[in-house]
C-alpha cells in the first residue's frame, strides 16, 4: 500500500467534488481521476503520430502568417476537447 499526502489544493478539490453530490468520498475522485489520467494517456499513446503531424503542421503554418489568434485557438481547444470529453463519455 502507498501512503499519499494530498496537497491543500486538492484537498479542497476533492472536498467540493463530494459537497456537489458527484462522488461519495474522497476515494471516488481520485478513482475517476485516475481514470481520466489513464484514458488520456492512452488517447495520446495511439494518437501520437497524428497529434504529432499536427503539431509540425501548425509550426510550418507559422512561416507564412497562417495560424489562430490566441483566442482563437483557446476557443478551438476548448471546443474540441469538449467534444472529447462527450464521445469518450467523460
Amino acid at each position: 500500500m502507498m501512503t499519499v499526502t494530498i496537497r491543500p489544493e486538492h484537498d479542497d478539490l476533492i472536498a467540493a467534488a463530494i459537497q456537489a453530490g458527484k462522488y461519495e468520498n474522497p476515494d471516488a475522485v481520485i478513482d475517476h481521476a485516475l481514470k481520466v489520467l489513464r484514458s488520456e494517456e492512452d488517447w495520446l499513446d495511439a494518437n501520437r503520430v497524428a497529434v504529432s503531424e499536427k503539431v509540425d503542421r501548425a509550426f510550418a503554418q507559422f512561416e507564412p502568417g497562417e495560424f489562430f489568434s490566441p483566442e482563437a485557438s483557446k476557443a478551438d481547444m476548448a471546443r474540441r476537447k469538449a467534444n472529447w470529453l462527450c464521445e469518450t463519455g467523460h
